[in-house]
């Protein structure tokens, strides 16, 4: 079954990079299997992601594999520990989304029906150094109650019980973001 888990971290990896949601090394997905997560390591690139790059830790945050994890493992850990409902966990850096978070406080403003259904709300976390416990604990208590959130200056974050929702919510986060982009740009002209 790792395997398999393995191969979902590198299929989705390389399309968050296909659809340009991430660049380079940015972001990290993770899946919660069996009281293990399972996690790109740390200096992997998405859309080179192989199976031997996934990292393995368990829900004490100890490191139970030889693949040392992504430096926001933090941020995933206590996502799941504050939602029991979540399998899945993916932070990627879409430039629309790090475009709105340098213009807005708050949230994003919902504009399509899918979104208001899918996300509710996507509140946005102020800036905090990445990989750090404190930007961990912020992000987690944002997402005590929602599935999207995106982070200053820096990226998105979001939940679902499969990867394949986790990274879906987020393909709707970046339209969200571009959807309100274009519109405060319209008004413009």
């Amino acid at each position: 079954m790792s395997r398999l888990i393995r191969a979902q971290l590198v299929r989705y990896s390389k399309l968050a990079h296909e659809r340009g949601l991430t660049a380079a090394f940015g972001g990290n997905l993770s899946i919660l299997f069996r009281g293990r997560m399972f996690i790109k390591a740390t200096g992997a690139v998405m859309d080179d992601l192989s199976p031997s790059q996934v990292g393995v830790m368990d829900l004490n945050g100890k490191q139970i594999s030889s693949i040392r994890p992504s430096s926001e493992w933090r941020l995933h850990y206590h996502v799941y520990h504050i939602r029991e409902d979540v399998r899945a966990i993916a932070h990627l850096h879409p430039p629309y989304s790090i475009a709105a978070s340098t213009l807005l406080e708050g949230a994003l403003p919902i504009i399509t029906p899918e979104a208001e259904i899918y996300l509710k709300k996507i509140p946005i976390v102020p800036f905090k150094p990445a990989g750090t416990e404190e930007l961990a604990l912020e992000v987690a208590n944002a997402l005590r109650d929602y599935d999207a959130a995106i982070m200053k200056n820096h990226g998105i974050v979001t939940l679902g019980r499969s990867l394949r929702e986790a990274f879906y919510k987020a393909e709707l986060v970046e339209e969200s973001a571009r959807l309100w982009y274009l519109s405060i740009n319209a008004k413009k002209h």
